[in-house]
C-alpha cells in the first residue's frame, strides 16, 4: 500500500518538527555528559591527592574515592536523563526499588562492608597492630573494606568478616608505647621475704630494657598450697615486652639457685598410723 504524498507530508512534518525537539536535548545531553565527565575526573584526581597527603591509609583512600566517584557519576547521569526529559520519579522510583531488593540479597555483606568504612575511619587498629579478637591473637597484616586478614603468631592466616569486628570487643596488644609485663613466681615457706624481694629486683635492675619508672615492684599475692606466692611487676617498651618478660623468668631461677632461695613443687605429708 502506498503513502498519499499528504500522509507523507504529514509525517515528514511531524519528523523534523520532533528533531527540532530532540536534537538540541541531544546536543545539550552529550556536552553536559563530556563536560560532567572532565569536571569529575579533575576532581577525582584532586580529591585522591589530598586524600594521600593527608592519610597514607590505602584502603580507606580508595574506598573513599570510589564512593565520591559513584555519587558523582551517578549524579551526572540522573542530570543527562533530566536534560533528556525523562521523568524524575519514576527514575527515583526504579532507582530505589533496585536498591532496596539488593539490600535484601546482600545484607551480611552490607553489613561487613559498614564494619570495614566504621574500622578504617576510626582506626581502633591498623595495619602492623598486635590485636586479640573473635578468638584469635596475631598481627594485622591487610584491612579490606569486607575482611580484615591477620597473621596469627604460630602463621596462620587468620580472615575475619569487618562486621563482626567492629561489634565485638578487639584488645589492641601494640597501640600503647609502654606495656607492663607480671610474672609470677613461689617461693617455700621459710623463705626470707626481704631476701627474695632484694635478689629480684637486683636481676630486674640490670636489664636496660624495664623501665626505672615506674619502678618494678615486688609484692606478696598469695599463701599457695605449697609455696608463697610472689608478683613481679615491671614496665618496658611495647615491642620489648615478651623477650624481657621471658628472659626475667631465666634470670630469676638462675639468681635463685645461686642464693639457695627455694622455688618449691607441690608436697604432701603422709602420717602413717600403727595400729595394734
Amino acid at each position: 500500500m502506498e503513502l498519499s504524498p499528504e500522509t507523507v507530508k504529514t509525517l515528514l512534518d511531524e519528523g523534523i518538527q520532533l528533531g527540532y525537539k530532540i536534537v538540541p536535548s541531544l546536543i545539550y545531553a552529550l556536552l553536559f555528559y563530556f563536560l560532567g565527565k572532565f569536571l569529575v575526573n579533575k576532581f577525582l584526581s584532586g580529591f585522591q591527592k589530598i586524600l594521600e597527603r593527608r592519610d597514607s591509609n590505602p584502603s580507606l583512600n580508595t574506598f573513599l574515592v570510589g564512593l565520591v566517584k559513584a555519587i558523582l557519576f551517578v549524579s551526572l547521569f540522573i542530570g543527562v536523563a533530566t536534560i533528556l526529559g525523562v521523568p524524575m520519579t519514576s527514575f527515583l522510583t526504579i532507582l530505589g526499588a533496585a536498591g532496596l531488593a539488593i539490600g535484601l540479597a546482600l545484607q551480611g555483606s552490607l553489613s561487613n562492608f559498614a564494619g570495614g568504612v566504621l574500622i578504617l575511619l576510626f582506626k581502633p587498629f591498623k595495619v602492623g597492630d598486635a590485636i586479640t579478637g573473635k578468638g584469635f591473637t596475631g598481627v594485622v597484616r591487610k584491612i579490606d573494606i569486607l575482611y580484615t586478614h591477620m597473621t596469627t603468631f604460630d602463621n596462620q592466616e587468620v580472615i575475619i568478616p569487618n562486621g563482626a569486628l567492629a561489634n565485638s570487643e578487639v584488645v589492641n596488644l601494640n597501640s600503647q608505647p609502654t606495656r607492663r609485663s607480671e610474672i609470677k613466681v613461689g617461693v617455700a615457706y621459710g623463705t626470707d621475704l626481704k631476701k627474695a624481694r632484694e635478689v629480684i629486683l637486683q636481676v630486674v635492675s640490670q636489664d636496660e630494657r624495664i623501665h626505672k619508672e615506674p619502678a618494678p615492684v615486688v609484692w606478696l599475692s598469695g599463701f599457695g598450697d605449697s609455696s608463697l606466692d610472689l608478683i613481679i611487676r615491671i614496665w618496658t617498651d611495647t615491642p620489648d615486652l615478651w623477650p624481657v618478660h621471658w628472659e626475667t623468668m631465666e634470670k630469676i631461677k638462675e639468681a635463685f639457685e645461686t642464693h639457695d632461695i627455694e622455688i618449691p613443687f607441690p608436697q604432701r605429708v603422709l602420717h602413717h598410723v600403727k595400729q595394734d
